[in-house]
């Protein structure tokens, strides 16, 4: 599969100059292209790679004096990191999922596929699903009861998705994740030592024997359009109302959502972070890698929340947070560098309180080290 560099330029809206004519089967970094590559040279820093690689033409800083590279075509990008969506979705085959229904999927047959879906083995398909058009969905996938999912979907192989699920258009859905499990959700009889604590903030007034009483979860989910979840991701069903997933919004491999969760439109969670039981979180929030937010607590719009961070209590609109607990990022920043300086602080006063006994100075108290109860508090 290969396109000409005139048929690139315009899927991207970037300007060409050069020879049109080139066929690209693949992009790569300059140095180590091939003649049907693409280089990617959107900076000048990267140009000396091209030297070293056989690439005819690349994607290159505006400025750039291609023929002196020696290229032969080249195209021209404003915004470098946002054409690359453009070429590797040009680039992009994508999954080999055959046209039309495999003989070994199982589709009830209440349910209804739309028009070029296309389903491949060991597909199952259960009582009163719809399916939208064009959706393609791999091998080993199961859609259980009532589940709509909607036009030109792509989930591949392995994923579940539970009953009664709404998905929108354009979903994405990476190999093994889970959409509609049980939410983890569980009670004692008397109040739990849990549920003291919370209360007290460390105080129990009697440790006891407890067991736990499983509460279902007898609500779904809702995802909106253009939502992609990451490969083994979970989303737990809600207890009683949906959890949902406003549009636009993107979850890494392996970021679990709790029961009731309801995250907003066009944010961006990244891998392994979670978010606990009915926890809000608004539109447009970025959550770094290993994220964690407590239950029943709100993140704000436009959050940002720094690699590692666990959100304890609700965050403002807007703010930039980091570590644990959450603060503004600055003075978690400013906060470090006091503590990279204690170990030479500690070593500055040791000198100073030996110069003090040593002066023989009457009159002044020397604490000891260690500090006082009321210090460590």
């Amino acid at each position: 599969m290969s396109q000409t560099l005139a048929e690139i330029a315009a899927a991207l809206g970037a300007r060409l100059e050069g020879d049109g004519a080139l066929r690209i089967a693949g992009a790569s970094e300059p140095a180590m292209a091939g003649p049907e590559d693409l280089a990617l040279a959107m900076d000048p820093k990267y140009a000396s790679g091209l030297s070293k690689g056989r690439a005819r033409a690349a994607v290159l800083w505006e400025g750039a004096d291609w023929g002196a590279l020696g290229l032969e075509g080249a195209i021209f990008v404003p915004r470098p990191r946002y054409a690359m969506a453009g070429i590797t979705r040009a680039l992009d085959p994508g999954p080999e999922i055959a046209p039309g229904i495999h003989p070994l999927a199982v589709i009830d047959p209440t349910a209804e596929i739309g028009e070029g879906a296309a389903i491949g083995p060991f597909v199952t398909v259960g009582r009163g699903v719809r399916i939208g058009a064009r959706a393609r969905i791999a091998p080993r996938v199961s859609i259980e009861a009532e589940t709509v999912i909607g036009a030109d979907a792509l989930i591949l192989p392995g994923v579940w998705i539970g009953p009664r699920v709404t998905i929108g258009d354009r979903f994405i859905c990476h190999p093994n994740a889970v959409i509609g499990s049980d939410g983890f959700s569980f009670v004692t009889p008397e109040k739990s030592g849990a549920e003291e604590i919370r209360e007290t903030l460390g105080h129990r007034a009697e440790i006891r024997a407890q067991s736990w009483t499983r509460i279902h979860s007898i609500g779904t989910v809702e995802i909106g359009d253009d939502v992609e979840i990451g490969a083994t991701a979970t989303i737990d069903r809600g207890t009683i109302r949906a959890t949902s997933i406003g549009s636009g919004t993107k979850l890494d491999n392996q970021v679990h959502l709790g029961h009731n969760v309801v995250v907003g439109r066009d944010c961006l969670i990244c891998g392994q972070s979670g978010i606990a039981g009915s926890a809000r979180v608004g539109d447009r929030v970025v959550l770094g890698g290993q994220v964690g937010v407590s239950d029943n607590i709100f993140v704000g719009d436009d959050v940002i929340a720094g690699a590692g961070t666990k959100i304890m209590s609700n965050a403002p609109k807007g703010r930039v947070l980091l570590g644990y607990p959450a603060i503004k990022m600055d003075t978690q920043i400013a906060n470090w560098k006091h503590i990279r300086r204690l170990g030479r602080m500690s070593e500055q006063l040791a000198e100073l309180r030996k110069t003090v006994a040593e002066s023989g100075q009457s009159g002044i108290a020397i604490e000891d080290e260690r500090g006082s109860d009321d210090d460590a508090s």
